[in-house]
This record gives structure tokens, C-alpha cells and sequence, in this order.
């Protein structure tokens, strides 16, 4: 079965962020992810890692203001400059945290605008991202968000993220898979899945609809873990839900399905 990652965003929200760390490590995981690192200092963030010997497999670049309707900056126009200071920043804090590759989340299109010219922004901009990116030794990745929970988000089904990477070109970009956001766009996760195989470097899930942990809605995550692991999928898998009760409690799935488990798993059960 695949090796397990939290996603310290979603993950043990009875925390402090901070204290994250060390409730995902006494959890059994070995890896963390998280979207907003930006409001810490990477050596705040570092000494979490180092003191709980965890690896941080996954950032976002920085997405804007939530509080102004911002869902990610890379497709709206006018804030070109904005998104290449975004790319130094996300460079910086991967660097600094030992981050493999950066998620690029695209952005909306609000009522009326013409969603091809935001496609070619989004090509424009993601073309300068992979090439820093490239530079600096990292992959660039780019996620479907389902338009369903995210209304107007520019690339919600998966083949729509691959489009706009074929268009841009660049062997480090590639596509991050949530299983949950392709389910509640009501794709066949499974078939996509191996579809898209060769062009999956990093997987997410949860349980859809409500976006809770595994048996909170109608995804067989043991047939679809099992079908992660037959597409030769090596990465990562991050929990990326909104536990239905305090976290520890949610993590039966963890001692069934983790064949890696660096640690002892405490549920409450």
C-alpha cells in the first residue's frame, strides 16, 4: 500500500499549526504537506521538521488573498508580477524546508471574463514557473480544484490541468492528483487513475461528498489505494480531509492500509 503523508492544513486542527508536527509524528507519519507555509519562518517550520523527523513533501505557491475571493493568482490578469514574486517565494521556503516540488493552484474566472484569455495567463505563467523551478532543481505541479466547492476555478477536471500542460511544455510540470476533487467533479477515479498514470507526481484524498476522512462517504479507498499502488505510482499519498472528530480518532484507516507505519498509530477507537 502506499506510504502515507498529513497534510498539517486539514490534519489535527485541535493544534496550534505549530504543534502539528509533532501530533502527526506520534500519528505514524512520516511526512507532512502543508498549502501556506508563509506565515511562519522557515527556520520555525525547519526546527518542527528536524525535532519530529519528518520530511515536508509538498507546498503551495502563495494564492493570494482568500479574504478578497483570491483561490490562487497564476490565471488572473493584471497580477503577472505578483505571481513571479510568488515563484521566488515558494522557491525560497522549498529550498529552506528540503520541499521536492510546489503545487501552483490556478485561480478563477469570475462572471463574464473570457476564461481562454485566462488560459493563456495561466499556459504564461506556469511557463515561467517550471522554468525557475527547473533552475532551481524542483518540480512544478498543478491541481484540479472541482468548480462544485471552488465556483468559476479555471482547470476543475484533471484533463483540463493536462491540457494546460501539454500547452506549456516543460518535463518538471505535472499533474497533482486529489481523488477527492475528481470525485465530486463525478469522474471514475479509478479509470483516471491509470489513464493519467504517467503524468501523476503527487496524489491527495479524501472522502466525497463532505470531504471527510475514509468511511465518511461512498469512495472505496481500499480498491482505490490498491489501484494507486498498480499504476507504479512511488510518491506520496497525503490525507488531505476535515476530520469528522478529533484527528486521532479518524486514523483507523492509517493501521489498515499503511504498510510503512513509522510509528505507533494512536486512535481512539
Amino acid at each position: 500500500m502506499p506510504r502515507f503523508a498529513a497534510n498539517l492544513g486539514f490534519l489535527f486542527p485541535e493544534h496550534a499549526f505549530l504543534d502539528r508536527f509533532e501530533a502527526a509524528r506520534r500519528a505514524g507519519f512520516g511526512a507532512v504537506e502543508f498549502a501556506a507555509p508563509y506565515g511562519y519562518s522557515t527556520s520555525e517550520i525547519a526546527a518542527r521538521l528536524a525535532d519530529h523527523r519528518l520530511a515536508c513533501v509538498l507546498i503551495n505557491l502563495p494564492m493570494g488573498d482568500r479574504a478578497k475571493g483570491d483561490y490562487g493568482i497564476a490565471c488572473r490578469p493584471g497580477r503577472e508580477r505578483e505571481f513571479r514574486e510568488s515563484v521566488a517565494r515558494g522557491i525560497e521556503y522549498a529550498h529552506a524546508l528540503g520541499v521536492p516540488q510546489v503545487n501552483c493552484i490556478a485561480g478563477v474566472a469570475l462572471p463574464g471574463e473570457d476564461r481562454e484569455r485566462l488560459r493563456e495567463i495561466l499556459v504564461t505563467n506556469l511557463g515561467f514557473a517550471a522554468r525557475e523551478f527547473k533552475a532551481a532543481g524542483l518540480g512544478l505541479l498543478v491541481e484540479p480544484l472541482n468548480d462544485i466547492d471552488v465556483p468559476g476555478f479555471l482547470v476543475p477536471r484533471a484533463h483540463d490541468v493536462v491540457a494546460v500542460l501539454d500547452a506549456v511544455g516543460a518535463d518538471n510540470a505535472a499533474l497533482q492528483f486529489d481523488i477527492y476533487h475528481n470525485a465530486m467533479m463525478e469522474e471514475d477515479v479509478d479509470a483516471l487513475l491509470g489513464e493519467l498514470a504517467p503524468r501523476i507526481r503527487h496524489v491527495q484524498f479524501a472522502d466525497a461528498p463532505g470531504r471527510g476522512e475514509p468511511a465518511t462517504g461512498r469512495l472505496d479507498f481500499a480498491s482505490l489505494f490498491a489501484r494507486v499502488d498498480g499504476i507504479g505510482y512511488g510518491g506520496w499519498v497525503s490525507a488531505e480531509y476535515r476530520p469528522t472528530r478529533p484527528t486521532a480518532a479518524t486514523l483507523s484507516w492509517l493501521a489498515e492500509f499503511d504498510q510503512g507505519m513509522t510509528g505507533i498509530v494512536q486512535t481512539d477507537r
